[in-house]
């Protein structure tokens, strides 16, 4: 007996059945990708941190260029000599700080907890750098990246990445001209209190020569994208200060 297609019954049904059948194979798809997913936010993340202090492939003034899939594990583990979580002004070392995330410590601490504070140690060419992550809103989305700073809070390196900000304008917060623009930007002044570093539209130095003036130059056509760097870095490196503040206690015991 065949079946009347042409009933409203049948057409439910069939509706039932695809939707069973497109959601099992897509949470197939997602149990068997998932340690694949896993893998390359792991390498993506090591990769981002390597890069802000200049573990890279850059070469001249070309595109950014990360070390490769193949060799981030090692050097991550050659380059980064340690792993801290500073929790409610303790210091831990934790081989997985690398996994946390902000965004979730964020909202932890928004909310009335604890947030965990991630902060890689490296040591490239006997230099020591010190790498944070922090997070942020763009026009769009969110905006992310890590700092590499030295024992007073210079910047010595960065990468920027986000969502969706506009492709030209707020995008370029990605490309390394903007980025090597922090290169040597102070944080502290000079009585050690915080200040940061605006992205300022009349900065007038558009090369960037001036590094005491807590200040780099804007992206065109990108204020509200540029203002969302600002903020993440003032908001989220100041959490960081006390930390480096004991630096300076014990090593000059």
């Amino acid at each position: 007996m065949a079946m009347n297609t042409d009933k409203n019954s049948y057409t439910v049904i069939f509706a039932i059945v695809m939707v069973l059948v497109v959601g099992s194979l897509l949470a197939f798809t997602a149990a068997t990708l998932k340690p694949n997913i896993a893998e390359n936010r792991r390498m993506e993340r090591q990769q981002n941190i390597l890069y802000a202090m200049g573990v890279n492939g850059n070469e001249g003034d070309g595109d950014i260029t990360f070390v490769s899939t193949d060799k981030v594990a090692g050097d991550f583990s050659k380059y980064i000599t340690k792993q801290l979580v500073i929790e409610d002004g303790v210091v831990k070392e934790d081989k997985e700080a690398y996994l946390i995330d902000v965004k979730k410590e964020q909202a932890k601490a928004k909310n009335g907890g604890t947030r965990r504070l991630p902060l890689f140690v490296g040591v490239k060419d006997g230099k020591t750098f010190y790498i944070a992550p922090i997070r942020g809103k763009g026009l769009w989305d969110a905006i992310w990246g890590y700092v590499a700073l030295d024992e007073n809070m210079v910047v010595q390196g960065t990468f920027f990445d986000h969502a969706g900000e506009t492709p030209g304008l707020g995008a370029n917060i990605k490309q390394r001209y903007f980025m090597d623009d922090f290169y040597g930007e102070k944080l502290l002044t000079d009585a050690g209190a915080f200040k940061g570093i605006t992205v300022a539209k009349g900065n007038n130095d558009p090369k960037n020569l001036i590094k005491d003036d807590y200040e780099v130059d804007a992206l065109a056509g990108a204020t509200i994208t540029g203002d969302g760097v600002s903020a993440m870095i003032k908001k989220d490196l100041k959490l960081y200060q006390p930390y480096f503040e004991n630096l300076k206690k014990l090593a000059s015991n």
